[in-house]
């Protein structure tokens, strides 16, 4: 192999992303300077927030520039070393875009460059272990800070970072209330994750069914969404609730701004506290969540599903899944 395909940001998306916001293209494979090693992408991660990335604004990530690779988090092989640390044949994960090949480096680019531990699988290293473990790990225990017997709220319960959100609320001791689309994901939630109740935003009432299942109202609500289930939410908070804001991914594909909530006077009636943060902020704490992580995994404690996809021609239309709700658990797309 001597080509590198690529699929690039060919025009920032206005509405629902689609394929037509990306090109595909083919360029000689890079070669690896000092302390540097070329890559071999064998997995891509697809996230919310890739969404996001493709908006020329300022976040806490620059934008993905017009004409260059799709971000995204990858775990690939070690092809080609300059680096006395990593040697050819090691399983990496990094940033490697949408692409076949990415030189990388410790301490460059979002996700640096991680040799996986020993025992994980690159599923684990991008769903259970990635970014979305350590989303949710971090974004309820320290942004959200449960106590046992505490009733937690979960919008996106079904995506992966949801799913471990719920998990690990049961896991210290909170009853769990879920919010998805669809029977399926619900049935999930409740037979396999094990969560408390699950509420089915696209065939019930969800301010209804948040009071019917939360009777004793929420201390904690985790939102992946935003939008209506946002509002609805804060109806029923209780005295000092914590809102843990992790993404609104209603709105990430709308063509003009959803309105706000129109009650978050209740937050200052029960002195409850909203609060977002970026997993970014916790990245020198990551082993202390992949520790944890893993031993609830290797108890039982903690499941994962992933969606698997394949094949480098359906990377755009494996990222549409997570706006249209067609993934069940984290999405990863097999290119290698």
């Amino acid at each position: 192999m001597t080509i590198n395909r690529q699929w690039l940001l060919a025009e920032r998306p206005t509405g629902m992303v689609g394929e037509h916001n990306f090109t595909y293209a083919e360029t000689p494979i890079p070669e690896p300077k000092q302390d540097k090693v070329l890559v071999k992408n064998l997995f891509l991660s697809f996230d919310p927030a890739q969404r996001n990335w493709m908006e020329d604004r300022e976040a806490y990530l620059p934008p993905v520039a017009l004409g260059a690779p799709m971000r995204a988090a990858s775990v690939g092989q070690v092809v080609d070393s300059r680096h006395a640390d990593f040697s050819v044949g090691d399983l990496v994960q990094t940033t490697g875009c949408w692409q076949d090949y990415v030189v990388a480096a410790p301490g460059e680019g979002p996700m640096g460059l991680v040799k996986l531990p020993p025992g994980v699988t690159p599923e684990m290293m991008l769903s259970v272990l990635g970014i979305t473990g350590l989303t949710a790990y971090f974004g309820l225990l320290e942004v959200g800070q449960p106590k046992a017997g505490d009733t937690v709220l979960v919008s996106g319960a079904a995506g992966s970072t949801g799913s471990f959100v719920g998990q690990i609320a049961k896991i210290k001791g909170c009853r769990v209330v879920g919010i998805a689309g669809g029977p399926d994901k619900c049935k999930w939630l409740k037979e396999t994750a094990g969560f408390d109740a699950v509420i089915d935003y696209k065939n019930e009432d969800v301010n209804a069914q948040i009071a019917q299942h939360c009777p004793d109202k929420w201390d904690v609500f985790f939102d992946n969404v935003g939008g209506p289930i946002r509002e609805a939410a804060l109806d029923h908070l209780n005295l000092r609730a914590r809102v843990v804001l992790c993404g609104s991914i209603a709105a990430y594909n709308s063509e003009s701004p959803i309105p706000g909530p129109s009650n978050l006077a209740n937050l200052t009636i029960n002195r409850g506290r909203m609060e977002g943060f970026v997993i970014l902020d916790y990245m020198p704490r990551a082993m202390e969540a992949i520790e944890e992580l893993m031993a609830w995994v290797a108890a039982g404690d903690l499941i994962y599903q992933v969606d698997m996809q394949e094949g480098f021609e359906n990377i755009p239309a494996t990222l549409q899944r997570l706006y249209t709700g067609k993934n069940l658990g984290k999405q990863l797309l097999k290119i290698g």
